[in-house]
């Protein structure tokens, strides 16, 4: 059975292409974007902008197909697409938590952004740390790799 979304926005971003941009939120501190909510959604913000961080859910909007063993970034072996927050997926859904600057009518001025201009936007929730953070005892593949994120920036590998 099919499902189908209907964007509630767009994602503006300065990254027109995937080449160089970040691959996590947590590695494009300060890059600034916007989002443009639909008109028919500005009564859902309310209360928003009592939030500093948003999730962000939003469709991979250039991504083509899908492969079930990627090689991710931060890592050069095959790991399941599950395993991996690549953007090549069975699903073309991508989720990244932003900082939320300030909200001006249908306008959220975010911070933090690691997604493509133009991106689709299908949901917005708050973070809540302690609805969001858990405590883990295993990172699986990615357990000392993350060190390498902020250097790290997206390639032609998910083309």
């Amino acid at each position: 059975m099919p499902i189908t979304f209907e964007p509630i926005g767009t994602i503006y971003t300065s990254f027109k292409t995937k080449d160089g941009m970040p691959i996590q939120s947590n590695g494009a501190k300060g890059l600034e974007g916007q989002i443009i909510v639909k008109d028919e959604f500005i009564p859902g913000l309310t209360d928003l902008d009592g939030f500093s961080h948003i999730l962000l859910i939003y469709h991979f909007h250039k991504s083509i197909g899908f492969e079930l063993q990627p090689i991710p970034f931060l890592d050069d072996k095959k790991r399941g697409v599950f395993a991996t927050r690549a953007p090549k997926r069975p699903n073309s859904i991508g989720i990244s938590v932003v900082r939320l600057l300030r909200i001006e009518k249908n306008i959220l001025y975010i911070e933090n952004v690691d997604m493509l201009d133009e991106t689709p936007l299908l949901d917005i929730k708050p973070y809540i740390p302690d609805f969001d953070m858990h405590i883990t005892e295993k990172n699986g593949w990615i357990e000392n790799k993350t060190d390498k994120l902020n250097k790290s920036k997206s390639d032609r590998r998910f083309e």
